[in-house]
């Protein structure tokens, strides 16, 4: 493939197709990091450049195309148990709360976005598997959601590497729950099979699924969005939440200047919203 500086006009073109699809921002600094991400997409397309890429894009039935280039720009960045507050919180007075919230229903719902390869969801599958032994008669759902078809296929499967499995993840429940397959390490199927894997656009209109939910994680997502499409994300996954649910976002995320309903709580070190 030839090496080229990314043309403004084809960096203006993509960042249009990221957006419409993903509302995702792309801020013209990062013409390097399209350049990076999409460069590989062209190889394998047998294509010399992005710009060749991108008339490749603008064919009939480029749809399969399209989604590898969205995939592509899609930040997946994650580990087992990041920012440790969170999952405090759900062990010590979260999760205890809505299991007498929720006595009579037995009932627990909890959706993890933009999981990309899943350390986030088994972390809280995990975590209910050594804590809270109750909720095995309990109908425990666990939603995990992606834009990115290619990194839900990857959760599905539940392997990970070692740096992966070094990021986060306890020695005693690396040594309970995954098992050594070559150089990589496979959680086991009790765990995997406590979640639920969907794709979900986030600026679409959620599935009827998407309901009634205990606690959402969406955490360093927003960051991406404009202030306009935070609002309506929020304003959406309020509505999906019960009304004394709660919504972890990331460290450097809040509602703040949003016009969205959040009242904003914190459980030690641990920060979350709830609807008002």
């Amino acid at each position: 493939m030839t090496t080229t500086v990314l043309e403004p006009r084809s960096f203006d073109y993509i960042a249009k197709l990221v957006r419409d699809r993903s509302a995702i921002v792309l801020e013209s600094s990062k013409a390097y990091l399209v350049e990076s991400r999409l460069s590989p997409i062209a190889r394998e397309c047998g294509l010399e450049t992005i710009g060749k890429l991108i008339e490749k894009l603008q064919e009939p039935n480029s749809q399969g195309l399209t989604q590898k280039v969205v995939d592509a720009m899609t930040t997946n960045e994650t580990s087992f148990f990041r920012d440790l507050h969170p999952f405090q919180a759900l062990k010590t007075d979260i999760i205890p709360s809505l299991i007498k919230a929720r006595a009579s229903e037995r009932v627990l719902n909890i959706w993890s976005n933009a999981c990309s390869s899943g350390q986030e969801v088994y972390s809280i599958a995990m975590l209910i598997k050594e804590n809270f032994p109750e909720l095995g008669g309990w109908k425990v759902r666990l939603v995990a959601s992606d834009l990115s078809t290619k990194i839900l296929e990857r959760a599905k499967a539940g392997v990970f590497t070692q740096t992966e499995i070094n990021r986060g993840l306890p020695m005693p429940l690396m040594l309970k729950y995954f098992s050594k397959q070559g150089i990589q390490w496979k959680l086991n199927d009790e765990i995997r099979s406590m979640v639920e894997f969907r794709t979900i656009n986030l600026i679409e209109t959620f599935p009827t699924a998407i309901s009634q939910m205990d606690i959402v994680f969406l955490r360093n997502v927003l960051i991406y969005f404009s202030p306009e499409t935070k609002s309506s994300i929020l304003t959406r996954i309020r509505a999906s939440l019960r009304s004394d649910g709660y919504l972890f976002l990331g460290g450097s995320e809040t509602t703040m200047n949003l016009k969205v309903k959040f009242e904003k709580q914190q459980i030690g070190n641990a920060v979350y919203y709830q609807p008002c």
